[in-house]
């Protein structure tokens, strides 16, 4: 049996047919920048997280950019972001003239804590990225009870919830990435930036669009970065099944630790009370690298994401001067994604857990 790491075929198989018809109203309608059905996902993803607003930009890098600058980051600030993360999650913080500071995470559910964050604070901290990883959600209101605007970076968490909502409704801003193979994935590159304040909301529809808020006046630099219209349509139709995707997603991981895979990896842990939509089931192993040679050898989908964490990266080198990260630095060795997906059966599963057993044996 051949399992891929992500399947965005399948839950979309019985979307086919709305899916063309929502991409043949555009193409009829002839708008296609900033129109009805950009401002309609807006209000509706808005609606299902509980954000307050949400705006639509070109992708999940640009998003953390200019949500940062909507909080008025800038030269001379500093950002407290983790290294056990994407890349973007770091590489969004330089354009703004601010400096990243890495941070440690914590060794169980690997996305960041109070106690790490706190750990990095110093007083030109602007603000902090929290990042939801690999679909668990990170304790962003604990860590925004430390004074500092927080940033969730929501983009690999899209319908997961913790105590206090929705991943994406957490932060002072919130951005989500809909890259094809995220949770909620577009047919191309799209984002969004989330905001409680309409304020910070106004700030990013200007900043979206070369700094202007009517075409004519150019208050400040901005950016060419906007969902389009072909990418929110389909976005809209995928949006009314992500309950149900992301309840899959949560039970796949249970039907992991319930067929034994405990018994030769270490399981992740989801944050007190969150429901997570795995977006990938990363475990640890101290011979990941050979067991992900021996599960690809077997048909299945298996990876490591993070084996250089953003900190070791050659161009964050002059930034990074001042991290001791011990934790992030053992994730980044013993880590290894293994399949998860909306319509993941639970005889995928048990393969994937009997080849891990055999190769790891």
């Amino acid at each position: 049996m051949d399992v891929p790491l992500f399947d965005v075929a399948t839950p979309l198989a019985p979307l086919r047919r709305r899916l063309r018809e929502a991409i043949d109203e555009v193409l009829e309608g002839g708008q296609f920048i900033l129109g009805p059905e950009v401002a309609a996902f807006e209000r509706e993803l808005a609606a299902y997280l509980g954000a307050g607003h949400a705006v639509g930009v070109a992708n999940g890098t640009e998003a953390i950019t200019i949500a940062l600058r909507a909080l008025g980051v800038g030269p001379g600030d500093e950002v407290v972001v983790p290294s056990f993360s994407f890349y973007a999650s770091a590489e969004a913080i330089p354009p703004t003239g601010a400096t990243p500071v890495f941070c440690d995470v914590d060794a169980e559910t690997m996305c960041v804590t109070p106690e790490t964050v706190r750990a990095a604070l110093t007083p030109r901290t602007k603000a902090v990225i929290a990042v939801d990883l690999f679909g668990n959600v990170a304790p962003v209101r604990a860590i925004e009870a430390l004074g500092v605007p927080v940033l969730e970076d929501a983009a690999q968490a899209a319908g997961s919830t913790a105590p206090d909502g929705h991943a994406g409704a957490l932060g002072t801003v919130a951005t989500l990435s809909f890259y094809p193979s995220k949770n909620l994935g577009a047919f191309g590159d799209g984002g969004a930036v989330l905001a409680r304040d309409p304020a910070v909301a106004d700030a990013v529809r200007t900043l979206r669009f070369h700094g202007s808020r009517d075409k004519v006046s150019y208050e400040q630099v901005g950016y060419n970065s906007r969902l389009d219209e072909l990418q929110a349509a389909i976005l809209r139709v995928q949006l009314g099944e992500l309950d149900r995707w992301a309840a899959h997603r949560h039970g796949v991981g249970e039907w992991y630790a319930h067929a034994g895979l405990g018994d030769v990896c270490t399981l992740p842990v989801a944050t007190e009370g969150t429901r997570a939509a795995w977006h990938i089931y990363v475990v640890q192993h101290e011979r990941a690298d050979e067991l992900a040679v021996a599960l690809n050898e077997a048909g299945v989908g298996a990876r490591a994401y993070y084996r250089t964490p953003i900190h070791r990266q050659p161009a964050m080198a002059s930034y990074a001067a001042r991290a001791d990260l011990p934790v992030t630095d053992a994730l980044a060795r013993t880590h290894l994604a293994l399949p998860v997906g909306a319509a993941m059966s639970h005889d995928a599963v048990d393969h994937v857990v009997d080849v891990v057993r055999a190769a790891a044996a």
